[in-house]
């Protein structure tokens, strides 16, 4: 299916509704709107195949951008709007894109400024929003001028979405697409989870350039249904939303669980969940006590998968599977898994090691313009086995347990010590908001365990709390993956889809300084 199909059929149904501003998109203003798209991107020379670049805060253009580039075959490439402007067109440039369009209230600092130097290949920038500044169209203006009937050459295009950059630079992912009908569901679309709910109302806070809140927002409507967003995630929002909007189907990364479960009893009971049905969490590690209370609070529907945008391959475990293998991601959805040593030999049931993916070349993504990652991403002697980087190990029944990421190992005295168990640990203190641990310089171990701690007050961000941290850690996990220190941070470096950028955490304080330092 198609929004054009809804929107013949029910044109007043909401296609999308940004609950904290009030703002809605019917099915007819989303078809009307996504025709206007298609035959501005002819009108710019935009043929099949080629590239429009968007950088857009949660927004009604957003999908009307988007199914505009799907019906007229172009891959939409989605930036984030936290890029600072080296780093957006960096990304704009790898894509080849001719055209850019951003949001006049997130565009970063500088880039049309310098539009010249940093964006030599692009030939028109249009500003969603406010007052579009100089050197750029307003998009509103653009789309007006254009006929609301579809192209004469309709065909099928997708998005191209770029990592989150956690470990080093943004690269650009390829699935595997053929243009086609614009009708046609890809495989990868995910709409299989919401098949068969009706009414279909869905809920996503996280930004749309993520490919969990995208592709649901995008499932969400090829099924006609209506899906709910936030401007930006907020705890208490969410829970209005989903009671005024009687969201059936939601999902949310962890750090949102725990911003949800900060609320007092009284602010979380005072909103009917009654309308949910199913809850659904990834992105990043949920540490066991924290999903437990999510349970207990809103019962067994929370369900959770593993996988990458790069798709190598993915798991799934419902509830009633979660409560009886606790921590585990799942088993394996596509392709066998194997977890194997650094150099390549595979484990025994039960050990520890780097998680492959036996990985079907139909449905393999590519890095675009970067062979080498997907080079190091292949097993060195397997050809159909890739992996993610993560650590993890599986136990008899299948299911895997995720350990760490590869990239942040910390090594201590010739130990391999991963940061996952300690930020587990931290995150169900009363006084912690956020936590990160890190290695950093030790003179004698090579390497030291670190903890950078958000709290809760930071008028009790002192020496007492960070002992009483560290004394928390050590009864809850083997003294060698304990912080050595606690330091203070006003915030943390975490993505809207709730990923540490650790590159960045290692930067700013892999040495001394940068925060409130106590417990050395």
């Amino acid at each position: 299916m198609h929004p054009y199909q809804h929107a013949l059929a029910h044109p007043d149904h909401c296609a999308l509704a940004i609950a904290d501003t009030g703002e809605q998109l019917s099915y007819r203003e989303l078809d009307r709107g996504s025709n206007r798209a298609a035959q501005l991107f002819r009108r710019l020379g935009l043929a099949p195949g080629e590239r429009v670049a968007l950088m857009l805060r949660n927004s009604l253009d957003y999908p009307v951008l988007y199914w505009g580039a799907q019906r007229s075959g172009l891959l939409a490439a989605i930036l984030s709007t936290h890029l600072t402007a080296s780093e957006a067109a960096a990304v704009v440039n790898d894509c080849g894109a001719r055209v850019l369009i951003l949001s006049a209230e997130t565009a970063p600092a500088g880039l049309i400024e310098r539009r010249g130097e940093l964006l030599p290949r692009v030939e028109a920038v249009l500003c969603s929003g406010a007052a579009a500044p100089a050197g750029t169209r307003p998009l509103r203006e653009a789309l007006a001028a254009q006929p609301a009937t579809p192209i004469a050459d309709q065909v099928s295009g997708h998005y191209l979405l770029y990592s989150s950059g956690t470990t080093g630079r943004p690269k650009g992912i390829l699935r595997p697409f053929k243009p086609g009908p614009i009708e046609e569901v890809a495989p990868f679309e995910g709409t299989r989870l919401l098949e068969g709910i009706d009414p279909l109302v869905t809920f996503n806070a996280g930004p749309m350039y993520h490919s969990a809140p995208l592709a649901g927002m995008l499932a969400t409507q090829r099924l006609g249904g209506t899906a709910v967003t936030l401007r930006k995630f907020d705890a208490l929002e969410s829970l209005k939303a989903i009671e005024r909007w009687r969201v059936v189907q939601a999902q949310f990364v962890p750090t949102m669980f725990v911003r949800m479960l900060a609320l007092s009893d009284e602010q979380r009971r005072a909103y009917d969940l009654g309308s949910l049905k199913q809850v659904i969490h990834a992105a990043a590690p949920c540490a066991v006590e924290i999903k437990r209370r999510m349970m207990s609070w809103l019962g067994p529907i929370i369900h959770e998968y593993y996988s990458g945008s790069e798709a190598f391959g993915s798991t799934y475990i419902s509830p009633e599977e979660w409560l009886r293998k606790p921590g585990s991601v799942g088993r394996s959805r596509a392709g066998a898994i194997h977890i194997c040593a650094d150099a390549g030999e595979e484990l025994p049931t039960g050990a520890e090691g780097l998680i492959y993916f036996e990985t079907p070349a139909d449905l393999r993504s590519q890095y675009l313009n970067d062979p080498h990652t997907l080079a190091r991403a292949r097993h060195p002697s397997r050809r159909d086995w890739y992996t993610l980087g993560d650590i993890g190990r599986v136990d008899q029944d299948g299911y895997l347990f995720l350990t760490d990421r590869k990239d942040f190992m910390i090594i201590s005295g010739g130990v391999n010590i991963y940061p996952q168990a300690a930020e587990d640990a931290l995150i169900l203190h009363p006084k912690v908001l956020d936590a990160a641990v890190i290695g950093v310089p030790n003179p004698e171990f090579g390497e030291e365990v670190k903890a950078l701690v958000q709290p809760k007050d930071w008028q009790e961000a002192n020496d007492a709390l960070a002992a009483e941290l560290i004394a928390w850690c050590r009864g809850r996990i083997s003294a060698l993956s304990c912080p050595r220190s606690v330091e203070f941070v006003p915030s943390l470096p975490r993505l809207a889809s709730g990923k540490l950028q650790k590159h960045e955490l290692r930067r700013r304080y892999g040495a001394p300084g940068g925060g409130r330092e106590a417990g050395r």
